[in-house]
């Protein structure tokens, strides 16, 4: 070999060593030698410049091979094994085989970028020009390829070829292609292109049922328990509630599928979140049908109580909740920090303050420390039970235990000071983490600028809302919507244009004024002179029929213990065939006494609403719906708040407990209980849960229409459905009983708050002083004034009016008795 003379000799070079070597080595050891020899050279010409251009195609004698070592190599870079590979397709008497194509395609899939794609592309076509056969494990190898290059429509692409290809010969593909593909479809979040290829595998199975020789499950490609139960996980998470429905429903109907542990517990978890607690209760009781003719792992473990007990406290089952605690705690299964968690939750919300400590302090005589989460919630509940005292004990309790606390603990205290009549600790508090620089965040200024509104501290407030903006924070639609009424109040129409200047987000603001300007200019003359409302709620009956629309209500699960059929119930539970020896009989009777024939009707929901962040300018869903119509409710203009109701309805959004529950709330303070009714009426047609406020709300009509025997068969009916009584509906039925007359029965409720760990407030010892003073029982009234000032409850406007008026009735029974003695002094004379 002479520089300058040519393209170099590859395979005489390795001749020219092998013959050097000749006299040492046998001809099996010679041929591998050569071959070793040749792979070298080749691969060091094609990792020098030019690449393939280096390779003289009379000196390399190519075979299957060669080549596969070649593209094996892993010093050699992919686009070097590309050209090598075309290099070798030009050869007149060369073919690539399965093998070579495998192993190039292996080599791209492992260094796979965006730019790879059509490389594979070229070469699949390439494949099937030659006519060469792709096998399952190469396909799959592609088909993740494509999928981790968000390459799904080659993907899918790719999958329609093979089957195409396999079509031909009779045969189909292995299933594991198919959950693979799947499973890595959901994971990178396509599901909706998951969901159509698992339908598509579905109907391809009903197709295959006509030629199975009669056993139902020959040529059917089923995905396996792991796909659907990835596809179950983020179906939920999506909140997508009709394809769950549908997956679930189509995977029923196939007998030779059948869900894993897992998947009920997946499916219980779901259904029991929507609302469907009958199916949670169904596949519960299926699940242990299962478990009976197995060697008892198949039956329910920790995390199905778990869900179970945590979808009770969502329905407002409580009671029921805390019986199948107990029932968890016999069954077996040791309560992890998860299951104290959702049972103290669901406690503090039900405002079973008493029960939720007493399983605190288990939690911590258990092992488990209390998270955040947790003592935010006990906190939440102390606060709303107006046992501030006990809050303020367990922050400091929080503090020494070494727990974080959140920004959210830190709104919990100063919402909480400023509702417990403690407001100035409330601002003192705020100025303090203020000036830390932490544990601030935009709910914690709204907070104040919403309590700063109440008051008619608009400046204030304003500033704060500068300061917000000033600090990054987005000034949200609830703060919008507290500092419009407020300005409308006291026709501050000048800071209108302050607030538009110092709002971060420079479209929400104009674009609510401009749409509240609009809605009110084409609502000016309204429909009716006589009631400023429209008639979009057509009531059936009267007000006073609320028991019987109630009643219908209850077609589910009615296992309340303050149920009137309890009695009756338990002695058909009794009756039943009901396992002795079962780890959870509690468990066992809801599931047999559950309605399973409905499906879709939450008659009680603990839920909450849900805080109304910026979303944009057009995305008008549910809560902006909400915000806008607080505006004009809270500015009494029921016409424009029922015209906006009925635009948004028509543009497709669906109300919510919370959007019902203030209309009612207006059309009671008005005094239109038929109208009231007839949103009840429709609450009820749209299968939309009822929750605390709404029975609020109708106790609080029955009261102002002298219905309060009725009232009291409402609370009756609540408590049978697992509701719960919040400080707010015993000053509702305070007044509604007192005012009917019935000073007893009012008594009776205030002794029933505090036993239940509720405090009362300045509006319940308001109320019991104002109706034993009408009652004409002025010691009773003295009493409660006396306990008012005992407890540390603050009065306030009302309760000056109150004593005034104690005072008068004082004085006139003073002087009545004085009158009768001068009587009985004149009569003796």
């Amino acid at each position: 070999m002479r520089h300058g003379h040519g393209r170099t000799s590859l395979y005489s070079s390795a001749l020219l060593v092998l013959a050097r070597n000749k006299t040492t080595t046998s001809t099996s050891a010679t041929s591998e030698l050569q071959n070793l020899l040749l792979v070298a050279a080749v691969v060091k010409a094609l990792s020098e410049n030019g690449g393939s251009r280096n390779l003289d195609e009379n000196s390399v004698p190519l075979t299957e091979s060669l080549v596969l070592q070649v593209l094996k190599r892993s010093s050699l870079d992919v686009s070097k094994k590309l050209d090598f590979f075309r290099w070798c397709s030009l050869r007149k008497n060369y073919k690539h085989s399965t093998n070579s194509y495998t192993q190039i395609f292996r080599a791209i899939c492992r260094r796979y970028h965006n730019h790879n794609h059509h490389e594979i592309i070229d070469l699949l076509s390439s494949m099937k020009r030659e006519g060469v056969i792709l096998d399952s494990g190469t396909f799959k190898l592609l088909l993740d390829a494509f999928i981790r290059m968000d390459k799904f429509d080659s993907a899918i692409e790719i999958l329609d070829h093979m089957e195409e290809e396999l079509g031909r010969t009779n045969s189909s593909l292995n299933s594991d292609v198919y959950n693979s593909v799947l499973v890595a479809l959901v994971r990178r979040e396509q599901v909706g292109l998951a969901l159509s290829i698992f339908f598509k595998l579905l109907e391809a199975t009903n197709g295959n049922n006509g030629n199975d020789n009669g056993n139902g499950n020959a040529g059917c490609i089923i995905p396996d328990a792991i796909v659907c139960n990835e596809l179950f996980v983020a179906l939920r998470k999506a909140d997508m509630r009709d394809e769950f429905r549908r997956v679930f429903d189509k995977l029923k109907e196939k007998k030779q599928f059948v869900l894993d542990l897992w998947g009920y517990n997946i499916c219980i978890h779901a259904f029991g979140c929507w609302g469907d607690l009958g199916m949670s209760l169904s596949l519960f009781r299926e699940m242990k049908e299962r478990s009976q003719g197995s060697d008892g792992s198949f039956g329910p473990d920790l995390c199905t109580y778990n869900s179970l007990i945590h979808i009770l406290c969502l329905t407002g089952k409580v009671k029921d909740a805390l019986v199948v605690w107990e029932d968890l705690k016999g069954s077996g299964h040791e309560p992890d920090a998860f299951t104290y968690r959702i049972i103290i939750q669901g406690c503090c919300k039900s405002y079973w303050i008493d029960n939720a400590t007493k399983i605190f302090s288990e939690m911590q005589y258990s092992g488990f420390c209390p998270d955040t989460v947790v003592y935010n919630s006990i906190l939440d509940g102390l606060l709303k039970a107006r046992r501030l005292t006990e809050a303020c004990q367990l922050f400091e309790k929080m503090v020494e235990d070494g727990v974080r606390a959140s920004c959210w603990t830190h709104n919990i205290l100063i919402d909480g000071l400023f509702k417990n009549g403690r407001a100035a600790a409330g601002y003192t508090l705020f100025c303090d983490l203020k000036k830390k620089g932490q544990f601030v965040d935009g709910i914690t200024y709204s907070i104040v600028i919403l309590c700063l509104c109440r008051e008619g501290q608009l400046e204030e407030a304003l500033q704060l809302v500068e300061e917000m903006e000033a600090r990054g924070f987005v000034v949200d639609l609830v703060t919008i919507t507290s500092l419009l009424i407020g300005l409308h109040r006291q026709g501050r129409w000048d800071c209108m244009e302050r607030l538009m200047k110092h709002t971060r987000d420079s479209n929400l603001v104009p674009t609510v004024l401009m749409w509240k300007a609009n809605m009110e200019a084409s609502m000016k003359s309204p429909q009716s002179k006589k009631k400023d409302f429209t008639p979009m709620f057509p009531s059936k009956g009267d007000f006073s029929d609320i028991m019987k629309l109630i009643s219908s209500h209850d077609s589910g699960i009615n296992t309340g213990p303050g149920s009137k059929a309890s009695g009756q119930q338990d002695e058909e539970f009794a009756s039943h065939n009901i396992d002795q020896w079962s780890s959870s009989p509690y468990m066992d009777r809801l599931a047999n006494e559950a309605n399973f024939n409905d499906h879709s009707f939450q008659t009680f929901s603990l839920s909450r609403g849900r805080r109304v962040q910026v979303k944009g300018v057009y995305s008008f869903d549910i809560d902006m719906v909400n915000t806008y119509l607080s505006i004009f409710l809270a500015k009494g203009k029921l016409s424009l708040a029922c015209k906006l109701f009925e635009i948004f309805t028509d543009m497709g959004v669906n109300p919510v407990s919370y959007t019902y529950n203030s209309m009612i709330s207006s059309f009671v303070k008005k005094g239109y209980f038929d109208e009231a009714w007839g949103v009840l009426h429709e609450m009820s047609d749209n299968v939309c849960p009822t929750d605390i406020a709404t029975y609020n709300m109708i106790i609080q009509g029955l009261g102002k229409m002298g219905k309060a025997d009725l009232a009291s068969a409402v609370l009756d009916n609540l408590m049978g459905q697992g509701g719960y009584l919040d400080i707010v509906m015993y000053n509702t039925l305070i007044n509604a009983v007192g005012k009917a007359g019935r000073v007893d029965e009012a008594s009776k409720f205030f002794e029933q708050m505090r036993t239940s760990g509720i405090n009362p407030d300045v509006v319940t010892y308001n109320t019991l002083i104002e109706v034993h003073c009408k009652a004409g029982r002025l010691k009773d009234a003295y009493k409660f004034l006396k306990m008012m000032l005992d407890a540390g409850c603050p009065p306030n406007h009302v309760t000056d009016t109150t004593l005034e008026f104690l005072e008068k009735e004082i004085e006139k029974q003073r002087y009545q008795k004085a009158s009768i003695r001068r009587t009985d002094k004149d009569d003796f004379s």
